[in-house]
């Protein structure tokens, strides 16, 4: 069995710690935005989907880093005695085919390159009778 190793992300501004079981990624532990100064500062986020059930999941908040890390592990422990291997196979495919149809999908340029591949745009084509909807 691994240990549960953490890798800090770089799509974020905010500190945010991506917490890993082997090669999946069962967790967060990040700073929150947009609270009020008297809230608890961190917030951490236990489970991984595909596999587990709705509500298996669980979330808190901590003042400090090392007090989220250690209520991590604690929901970590009750979570990873009901996970069997299937089910952290069953992330890995989903993984997988994420990562292989997003490599199929071609990327359209924009002109300030903020534009998603995913995010379909919806033109009006104005003819002489009609106007069609045609997403491009």
């Amino acid at each position: 069995m691994s240990a549960l190793t953490r890798c800090r992300s770089k799509d974020t501004r905010e500190e945010c710690w991506h917490v890993y079981y082997g090669d999946v990624q069962v967790g967060t532990i990040a700073i929150r935005t947009g609270i009020p100064h008297d809230q608890a500062r961190w917030g951490w986020r236990c489970g991984f989907y595909p596999g587990s059930n709705p509500g298996e999941c669980t979330a808190g908040t901590a003042a400090t880093f090392d007090q989220a890390r250690a209520d991590f592990e604690s929901a970590w422990q009750v979570f990873s005695a009901r996970r069997t291997e299937f089910d952290y196979q069953a992330w890995r495919d989903q993984r997988d085919w994420t990562a292989e149809v997003s490599s199929l999908r071609p990327r359209r340029a924009h002109a300030n390159g903020l534009e998603s591949a995913w995010a379909p745009r919806y033109w009006l084509i104005r003819n002489s009778e009609s106007i069609e909807g045609v997403f491009v």
